[in-house]
């Protein structure tokens, strides 16, 4: 079974999602380790209560982003972990640690890549006055919010719906389709050819 990490800054509702979807057996994989770069992170208590091994790295006790992101590797290394999650997590990741787990890093994000990158996106989608946003589950490279998309999911903005409604949906989406496309790319289901992931049926 592949060790996993979650990486998370803030209320870890998406961790959340992730350890519901493990025990219930939709998720069949092995949260080794729940990462936070806040110490006050809901996250790091999610994790606690449920007994998942947490690591709370604080950014002021490394000079840069390089040996913050060296130090997270050794951590990683030491747990064995074989798959990252990013579940909130507010830090752009360094070229040093997406080599290290290249097309091995998933994150989500609120909105259809490539529009509304950022971590602004709902509120920059309802700004905008679009009829169709969504939420975008894909693996992460060197630049921001840019990687290969895993899956999609569309949701269409209601008239007059307010941020906080669409919020609210938004985050409903991201909680059921987050652990459905990391189940995929544990299973090998999710197959990588340049920018596309395709889709491969297993075996019966």
């Amino acid at each position: 079974m592949k060790r996993i990490a979650v990486f998370a800054s803030g209320n870890g509702t998406n961790l959340q999602a992730i350890m519901d979807a493990i025990s219930r057996g939709a998720l069949k994989a092995d949260l080794a380790l729940v990462v936070s770069d806040k110490r006050r992170a809901l996250a790091l208590k999610r994790a606690a209560r449920r007994g998942v091994k947490t690591l709370l790295l604080d950014p002021k006790d490394f000079g840069n982003r390089r040996d913050y992101d060296a130090a997270l590797l050794g951590f990683l290394k030491k747990e064995n972990i074989d798959v990252v999650v990013l579940a909130g997590f507010m830090r752009i990741l360094s070229p040093l640690f997406v080599r290290a787990y290249k097309n091995r890093i998933l994150n989500i994000h609120p909105a259809l890549l490539p529009a509304f990158p950022g971590d602004s996106a709902i509120k920059d989608a309802h700004r905008y006055g679009v009829k169709v946003t969504g939420v975008t589950v894909h693996f992460v490279d060197e630049k921001v919010d840019h990687g290969p998309i895993i899956v999609q999911v569309s949701l269409p903005v209601r008239d007059a719906e307010t941020l906080e409604d669409l919020e609210k949906r938004i985050h409903e989406a991201e909680h059921a389709i987050y652990p459905q496309a990391i189940a995929s790319v544990l299973a090998g289901e999710a197959v990588l050819k340049g920018r596309r992931v395709l889709r491969r049926r297993k075996k019966s």
